[in-house]
């Protein structure tokens, strides 16, 4: 058998075995080696051009969108309480250009965060009927520009393979399974108009969650839990200024918590963001950032309303009694006049409201 005869039998032996090994093991990826060298083109974020019509031009994510695996330098996140969303999951991811860091001003304050910095976090939910699916509804983007930060919302298509640009604000129908029980919901997806509502200060746009209180907690970046802030210092993201000791809020669904502490991260993580100086309800009489209910007033235990709902509505929290609480009032209600949060919620926490309702009943305050 001449030479290149012989080339041909063993080429083609070795394509029929991987062949046979691929129909053989059907559930096994055979991959083909890549004929070309992969992208190494990285996260494309120009500050003269964003926001981008799609997310996917952010190039933020390796292989298909949906999956959400971050590409090199996006790295996820998780706040210790977790803001409810009408039982929407998250991810959250921040990336920064290089050569820059992030530092440390205070427990309860924003990281003070460089130009270029981007956070992103997308909501689904899982158990979509009727199909059972996943679905992607939204991803949020904030971007921080020299003199500003600026909001970015992405609505997911039915396909979900592209998200695209749209500020102007919409609902999408969901019904999924929560723990196996039907839960239906008109979702909204925020306008940049609501966008500010929640993340403002003193008028100008600003994250919530990204405080140390909120990330001094292990994260699993697939090495084993880590401080989520030591891995921002090790990725050089953090400057190494951190104090040895921080304030941290607790996970509100982690029993094993004192409850005056879970029901503090809970208002914290929900209700701060508007109920602090220089915020959107700040004419109010509650102070609910996590270094603040310390002192209970704040929280508004025999503080009595600023506006009349009802006569029998006497204190913002009555202790002892639910139904004299206009806390307890406004997290059941799903009026939008009347419910609390303002945005992102439309049906009732149910987990939330059990848990104010017994820190409710564990005050043995007399009020005047």
């Amino acid at each position: 058998m001449r030479y290149y005869e012989t080339v041909l039998v063993l080429v083609g032996l070795t394509v029929g075995l991987f062949l046979y090994s691929c129909k053989k093991e059907k559930e096994e990826i055979c991959p083909i080696p890549p004929t070309e060298e992969p992208s190494t083109e990285g996260v494309n974020v120009d500050l003269t051009a964003v926001p981008y019509n799609t997310l996917s031009e952010y190039q933020f994510f390796d292989g298909d969108l949906a999956d959400q695996l971050p590409a090199e330098g996006v790295l996820p996140y998780k706040p210790a309480s977790a803001l409810f969303t009408d039982y929407a999951k998250k991810k959250r991811f921040i990336w920064m250009p290089e050569g820059v860091k992030a530092s440390y001003v205070a427990d309860d304050e924003l990281l003070d965060m460089p130009t270029g910095t981007v956070l992103i976090k997308t909501f689904y939910y899982d158990d979509v009927q009727p199909s059972g699916n996943m679905k992607i509804i939204e991803t949020r983007v904030m971007i921080r520009k020299a003199t500003e930060w600026i909001f970015a919302e992405y609505v997911w298509n039915e396909t979900q393979t592209e998200a695209h640009l749209d500020m102007m604000g919409s609902n999408v129908q969901i019904d999924w399974l929560q723990d196996g029980n039907p839960l239906s919901t008109d979702y909204r997806i925020p306008s940049d108009t609501e966008c500010m509502i929640c993340h403002k200060s003193e008028n100008i746009a600003i994250p919530i969650g990204i405080k140390p209180q909120n990330l001094n907690i292990d994260y699993d970046y697939g090495d084993g839990p880590e401080n989520q802030l030591q891995y921002l210092i090790s990725k050089n993201y953090l400057e190494n200024s951190i104090p040895m000791s921080i304030n941290t809020v607790v996970n509100y669904k982690d029993e094993s918590e004192p409850l005056e502490k879970r029901i503090r991260s809970y208002l914290d993580i929900n209700c701060a963001h508007c109920h602090r100086e220089g915020s959107h309800c700040d004419y109010r009489p509650l102070r609910l950032a996590y270094s603040e209910t310390a002192v209970s007033e704040n929280m508004g235990v025999c503080v009595e309303p600023d506006e009349f709902i009802s006569s029998a509505l006497t204190h913002l929290i009555a202790p002892s009694n639910t139904e004299r609480s206009v806390l307890f009032y406004r997290l059941q209600s799903t009026q939008q006049n009347e419910r609390m949060p303002l945005l992102g919620r439309s049906i009732v926490h149910t987990e939330g409201l059990q848990l104010i309702e017994d820190y409710i009943n564990t005050l043995t305050d007399i009020c005047d």
